[in-house]
């Protein structure tokens, strides 16, 4: 099947035309952590801090994607690798788009993360670890996913029975266990502002 198969990238409307139009640069913001670490919470507010300032951008968040386009994974160490490969694939056609692309998913290993870099391409690829600790997270435990994985009925959830490998070098860290929301979110955009500014564009 393989031999039947010509991609025409070589052929579309080039990235930089798009956000030339966009008076932007593109980029893939992949936010990592825990369960209730604060991913989704950042991310939908730099979303709209970003929209705000007229910028164009899409959010990829794992429970959404997991509802949809990856709705036939479940969380073996297989299919948390495919759910990453699918979602930094649809985050790398969002980047040709030239769309700031925001992603909130779990991507617990290196490996997974490494994955999602290979795809998206390292000089595009933002890593931003939301740091909230375990016991934390259960605190919150926004979900109920916490108790229930406690009380035996979640297998395989991250941070107890799955491993959480914390990123060693990521582009930013944000630790959700020290600073409020508005402090967090501000150090967010101060990141992220200046790389997606047009005038960044060489």
């Amino acid at each position: 099947m393989a031999e039947n198969i010509h991609p025409i990238f070589d052929q579309t409307l080039s990235r930089t035309s798009k956000e030339e139009l966009l008076r932007q640069r593109a980029l893939v913001i992949w936010m990592v952590g825990l369960s209730g670490s604060g991913k989704s919470t950042l991310a939908k507010g730099l979303e709209f801090a970003l929209h705000q300032r007229g910028h164009l951008t899409q959010l990829l968040d794992g429970d959404n994607l997991r509802s949809g386009i990856n709705n036939n994974l479940g969380f073996s160490e297989t299919d948390r690798m495919e759910n990453i490969r699918r979602s930094a694939e649809a985050a790398k056609l969002f980047l040709s788009a030239g769309v700031v692309t925001i992603c909130s998913l779990i991507s617990p290993t290196s490996e997974i993360r490494n994955l999602a870099k290979s795809i998206i391409g390292e000089s595009n690829y933002y890593e931003v670890y939301i740091n909230a600790p375990f016991e934390v997270c259960a605190q919150r435990d926004v979900k109920g996913l916490y108790k229930k994985a406690l009380n035996g009925e979640i297998k395989n959830f991250t941070g107890l029975d799955a491993p959480f490998e914390e990123p060693q070098n990521p582009h930013l860290e944000i630790r959700t266990y020290q600073d409020n929301y508005e402090v967090s979110l501000q150090k967010l955009l101060d990141a992220i502002l200046p790389r997606i500014t047009f005038a960044a564009l060489g």
